[in-house]
């Protein structure tokens, strides 16, 4: 199954902006009360049975279970009869705000490291979602939403063909809001096989990242936009918090980091394009970039957003041209020579020139550019690009064969009864 995910400006009138904005404050107060409800239940699971908190305590009854999913989806469908104005909004709507919240809990749970959730104010909450949407919810410019009706969007590129459009989100931000259409289709598309050109990049300090041949390094996109990002901060100091010019200002700050954020975006996906138009298989390094963004050039991973790009961005790109795409073991690719593949020692973060330790090698040439030669290295050897040998021709042409043969992995394994095997010996 494909899925696709389409975002267009909403033109709306104050009449659409207004329903937006009521439709986000009692989504928000849904969320909040089953939030609370929830950290309700599991503070009074706290203390043990023989004591009480010296402060105050939660009392719930023993035998009421968890109030997850089920048990508050029908409690919201009670509370519509004693609270009116939840009827205002559409159904589905609202389920979707349990699910998730209940999403929010479940990775919770099996991931402790997200942190655990919080309650959500009229700035951490900006989108709601309609799950089923009309049978007829298109038009060229405008969009139909449950209980909404008909509104005009800027069609910036037309719907895909033969993509049905599953769920509709309105989202608010900093530059106004914006519908993101879900589309799907129920075809799959099978993984992409390694080919026979590989690249590999290291995502680097000096460099955003660096290929085989060349270290590309980022705009730095924030840095450019820190002078007058510090003047509005300054300004924003000397004004009453929660005043109009206040908010003016926030806005101003806002969509100051949404215009950094758009630019280094749209270079993310031009330099995807172009690095995948180069291979056909692309290896990068196993990292946890989060642990990046509070190291000692946390500045620099963040502004240029090398994590984002590794992890999401440059796969999208890859899974979309039909590039093989693969991650390979980080340890020691600084510490290996690219030519020789001798174990050369770590290298203090001020040395950026590569200088083999071995006599009869002594390979020099920038750390990065052979970090990347290190990776490409390792994605062909785990995908069977390079198996060798001269001695394995030898064998199998009886010994007539000299110099080394690249074969891949379908080699090995599809022709191994003699078809197609190169050197043209099949018939030995």
């Amino acid at each position: 199954m494909i899925t696709y995910a389409y975002r267009y400006k909403i033109k709306p009138t104050a009449k659409e902006i207004k329903q937006f904005e009521q439709y986000l404050s009692i989504c928000r107060s849904v969320y909040n009360f089953a939030h609370a409800e929830r950290k309700a239940w599991l503070e009074s699971r706290k203390c043990q049975v023989d004591r009480c908190s010296i402060t105050s305590e939660y009392i719930i009854p023993a035998e009421q279970p968890f109030p997850n999913y089920n048990i508050q989806a029908k409690a919201l469908t009670k509370a519509k009869k004693k609270l009116p104005h939840l009827k205002l909004v559409n159904a589905q709507c609202l389920q979707q705000v349990l699910r998730r919240l209940d999403k929010a809990w479940t990775d919770f749970f099996r991931m402790p490291s997200r942190g655990f959730p919080r309650f959500r104010n009229a700035n951490r909450y900006r989108s709601f979602k309609f799950p089923q949407p009309n049978t007829v919810c298109l038009d060229v410019g405008r969009v139909n939403l449950p209980s909404i009706g008909w509104f005009r969007i800027r069609q910036s590129r037309p719907y895909p063909e033969w993509f049905v459009p599953k769920q509709l989100q309105i989202v608010r931000k900093a530059s106004g809001y914006y519908l993101v259409i879900y589309f799907e289709s129920p075809e799959t598309v099978p993984d992409a096989l390694p080919g026979k050109k590989s690249i590999g990049l290291d995502a680097g300090i000096e460099s955003f990242i660096a290929t085989p041949t060349q270290l590309i390094k980022s705009p730095k996109f924030l840095i450019h936009k820190a002078r007058k990002l510090k003047l509005l901060q300054r300004r924003l100091k000397n004004k009453t918090k929660g005043s109009h010019n206040w908010l003016k200002l926030q806005n101003k700050i806002a969509r100051l980091h949404e215009k950094v954020a758009h630019a280094r975006r749209d270079w993310h996906f031009k330099l995807a394009y172009e690095i995948t138009s180069q291979a056909d298989n692309i290896f990068v390094e196993d990292i946890n970039f989060k642990s990046w963004s509070k190291g000692l050039f946390c500045k620099q991973s963040l502004d240029s957003g090398i994590g984002g790009f590794i992890n999401t961005v440059l796969p999208y790109v890859a899974w979309k041209q039909g590039k093989f795409y693969l991650k390979v073991d980080k340890n020691g690719t600084s510490q290996e020579c690219c030519k020789c593949h001798t174990f050369t020692g770590k290298k203090e973060l001020g040395q950026r020139i590569h200088i083999c330790s071995n006599p009869s090698c002594r390979h020099t040439e920038p750390r990065d550019t052979c970090s990347a030669k290190v990776i490409q290295y390792r994605g062909e050897w785990a995908v069977g690009h390079i198996v060798q040998q001269d001695k394995l021709a030898q064998n199998a042409c009886g010994g007539d064969a000299t110099g080394i043969v690249q074969l891949t992995l379908f080699d090995l394994v599809g022709n191994q009864r003699g078809k197609n095997l190169p050197l043209n010996c099949a018939s030995n």
